[in-house]
């Protein structure tokens, strides 16, 4: 017997060790023993000399004395003196053995100990491990364990399999058979004691690059098996730490960087999310609230999450199609329902602007450069460069991008030709998933990535030759995985109920070619809000403002490493990018000059005519984070110091210009006591809505904040969202307009009100019919004198102040 932790250093070698953890396996370790010897010893010298290590992990029944009371000198017990689980078992069992080859099999020998035949022949072909396998082909099960442990280990299986160990199929099954000296190191090397330490060895051999085999074994379930449902969330979780471990702490400090920039970014809200406001949001604030609110109202009620007619009443909306991002707001529907829909969407924008950054670092240190400060610079760029900044005020769905570098590397692993299969799946998976995060960022993205690859491809016609084959078999499947999963929702968007055929946003929404060389209004020591606003839609569409010192940099860096195919392919994508955000029409500065731009060939294709083709510049924010990120890994190699501090300066001097300052916010409005008390709820019956005064529409959505503080109690005619018009259904902001909507709004930013006659007090009636209005609500606002004026002329009688608003009861003389 040897004891506990006893080395086997100094001892003579043997051919074969077998390990067996064991714990309270006193009614199957003695017939284990019996087969493993009798197998052993049978034809004689078969095996060699062997040994037999049985590691009992704090057995309190009478699996040691079953051990000892073997004469047999190869037989051998260590022992913990207490249980700690089956990984901290096997580390001190594979570390007491002596064996050239090292054989791990369960104290039930599933697999019969007849199958190490076949792992050693794997083992003789110059593999460092054979692992034994339920799940290749020629493997054979006998007698199956019960289905929802079955379907428990399968899932396990496919989450070890894409984050730690991609290649093998079964890590589980508890049969392995390892070179002995580089199974001991494995062991030694490990950290975990429960289940996970199979993924955690075998992760250790692929690091090591030691190659392992899987070696497909007959297998049946025994009775009395030591695993619980529970063990499987435990190997997960296990297998979280792995991943932990495996961060470099470059990585994580990088991560931790990118949330308190985001958070800094945000400040001006973060931290009292129910208070403050972004002034610069204009109403989309309000807007992406709603959408948090009616998705968690949605899910909470198990309502269709793809309409309502919460607002738009009494039409409703379709949410399909805007951009309600339930790829978010329906995983985070908990969040808003705990801590409010203000609250969930500042948390959601900032952790999502953070991973979006982490996801370009992690593509740039996996596919770009290795040194680490580089792809920080590069990936902040990225995040952070001035269009983010500028969406980051209203538009989660461009500052919420994590998933395009994912995208991107899975696209990326098909054209190298490897497992394309199981990459075609999951690039099916992330586009269908990417859908319902936004469709018009992936339509972007797969702008870039059709630029790049056209670039990449003409300069290296050798590269583009090999992966064509493979990256059009995966793109098939990926779109066969993707289509199901997406299909039902974008007929809803395009045929459903309120759908319609486009949004225009006017003539020529493309930037100027000065915008691609100025600072934004947000940027800290260069801003100048006149001149951007100037030179963009709003303060929400600042689509490039990269600033000049920056496009010199690019230029010199592409100049520079001009020899690099992937600089050429990145200059093209970024250059074609910006030429395309100029619109179908590009004025020449400073004169009246104006050409057709390229966009004039895309402006009115399907899909592309509801894109802002300004955003289109975006693409140049990810492309130059790379050019970057090349550059300054060039710089870290090279030796003459003042060529490198001349670099590092010409990058400083373009930087910091970009260097955002905090989002502006502003003290939120109260929402009235009428509204917040709930005194409302006697004035609405019902099927009926209530009519803020105007009706709430883009240029002032405060109705919706209403409507989310009252818990979405009541339904609005009205509001802010993409919506049909007219018999062509052609997109607009807003419900449709009606004669009195149109009428109030002209008040509110006028302040003049018309001669109000008996038609005019006709089509009101009509009006608020339609809406099914239960009650007229008007709060103090620019002009409320004048809409009371209007709203008493129309009503007939004069409104009652209650809750701090004027209330017009539309029941009262009916």
């Amino acid at each position: 017997m040897r004891n506990t932790g006893r080395s086997a250093v100094g001892l003579s070698v043997v051919d074969l060790s077998v390990v067996v953890p064991a714990y309270n396996e006193e009614q199957r370790l003695g017939p284990t023993l019996d087969a493993i010897t009798r197998y052993l010893g049978e034809p004689e010298g078969r095996w060699g000399e062997w040994e037999i290590v049985v590691a009992d992990d704090g057995s309190t029944d009478a699996t040691r004395e079953i051990v000892t009371a073997r004469r047999d000198p190869r037989i051998q017990l260590v022992a913990s003196p207490r249980n700690r689980g089956k990984g901290h078992a096997l580390r001190l069992g594979v570390a007491a053995t002596r064996g050239r080859r090292v054989l791990v099999t369960d104290a039930d020998l599933a697999a019969p100990i007849e199958e190490l035949e076949k792992l050693d022949k794997a083992l003789s072909e110059g593999n460092a491990a054979a692992v034994g396998s339920r799940s290749v082909p020629g493997a054979e099960i006998g007698y199956r364990q019960h289905r929802l442990r079955e379907l428990l280990g399968r899932a396990g299986n496919f989450l070890i399999r894409s984050v730690a160990v991609p290649g093998i199929r079964d890590t589980q099954c508890g049969f392995k058979l390892f070179d002995g000296d580089s199974g001991r190191a494995a062991f030694a090397g490990s950290r975990l004691n429960g289940w996970g330490i199979d993924v955690e060895v075998l992760q250790h051999f692929r690091r090591a690059d030691w190659p392992v085999a899987e070696v497909p074994v007959t297998w049946s379930h025994q009775s009395g098996s030591k695993v619980r449902p529970l063990d499987y969330a435990r190997v997960l979780g296990e297998l979280g730490r792995l991943k932990a471990r495996a961060l470099r702490p470059a990585d994580a400090f990088a991560a931790v960087l990118f949330l308190l920039m985001s958070v800094a970014l945000y400040s001006g809200r973060f931290f009292d999310p129910a208070h403050r406001y972004l002034q610069d949001s204009l109403q989309d604030q309000n807007q992406w609230e709603w959408f948090f609110a009616v998705t968690a109202d949605n899910v909470s009620h198990l309502r269709n999450p793809l309409f309502t007619d919460l607002q738009g009443f009494p039409d409703g909306v379709n949410l399909m199609a805007n951009t309600v991002m339930l790829g978010l707001s329906v995983p985070f529907a908990p969040v808003t329902l705990l801590l409010g829909p203000a609250a969930a969407l500042s948390l959601c924008m900032a952790l999502g602007l953070a991973a979006t950054a982490t996801a370009w670092y992690w593509l740039i240190v996996k596919r770009v450069v290795r040194q680490r400060a580089a792809a920080f610079v590069g990936a902040s760029l990225a995040a952070f460069a001035p269009p983010m900044v500028s969406h980051a005020n209203a538009h989660p769905n461009f500052v919420i991008l994590f998933m395009i570098p994912l995208i991107i590397d899975r696209a990326l692993r098909l054209c190298a030709g490897t497992r394309v299969v199981r990459n075609a799946v999951i690039l099916g998976l992330m586009a269908a998933y990417q859908i319902f995060l936004g469709e018009e960022p992936l339509l972007l993205a797969s702008i870039g990535m059709l630029l790049f690859a056209c670039a990449y491809g003409v300069l290296r016609r050798d590269v583009a030759k090999a992966a064509w084959r493979p990256l059009l078999r995966g793109l098939l499947i990926a779109a066969a995985v993707c289509l199901p999963l997406v299909c039902y929702p974008l007929v809803w968007q395009f045929a459903g109920p309120q759908s319609y055929h486009s949004v225009l946003h006017g003539d020529n929404a493309g930037n100027s070619p000065l915008a691609l060389l100025s600072f934004a209004e947000r940027s800290l020591l260069a801003g100048d809000a006149d001149r951007a606003n100037a030179l963009s839609l709003n303060p929400t569409e600042q689509n490039a403002f990269y600033g000049w010192p920056l496009a010199l940099l690019a230029f010199a860096i592409v100049v520079r490493l001009w020899e690099r195919t992937v600089v050429k392919a990145l200059a093209f994508t970024a250059l074609a990018a910006a030429v395309l955000s100029l619109g179908p029409k590009v004025r020449v500065p400073l004169t009246d000059t104006v050409f057709p731009g390229p966009w004039a060939f895309l402006s009115d294709k399907p899909l592309f005519e509801s894109v802002i083709e300004g955003r289109v510049a975006m693409i140049c924010a990810p492309a130059l984070g790379v050019l970057l990120a090349l550059a300054i890994e060039r710089l870290a190699a090279i030796r003459r110091v003042g060529t490198v501090y001349a670099g590092l300066l010409a990058v400083s001097l373009a930087l910091l210009p970009l260097v955002p300052a905090p989002l502006k916010s502003t003290p939120r409005v109260d929402v009235p006591a009428f509204i917040a008390d709930g005194m409302w709820k006697p004035y609405v019956q019902p099927g009926e809505s209530l009519v803020p005064v105007p009706l709430p529409d883009p240029g002032n959505a405060e109705g919706l904040h209403w409507q989310t503080a009252a818990h979405l109690g009541f339904r609005l005619p009205g509001g802010y969202f993409n919506g049909p018009y007219g018999d062509d259904r052609v997109g607009i902001y807003g419900a449709s307009p009606r004669h009195t909507s149109n009428l109030l709004r002209d008040i509110r930013y006028s302040g003049k009100v018309p001669e109000i006659g008996t038609n005019w007090k006709a089509q009101a009636a009509r009006d608020f019919a339609f809406w099914k209005a239960g009650v007229l609500v008007l709060a103090p606002q620019p002009h409320d004198t004048e809409l009371r004026q209007a709203l008493e002329k129309l009503v007939g009688r004069p409104g009652r102040w209650t809750g701090g608003v004027w209330v017009w009861d539309l029941h009262e003389g009916s």
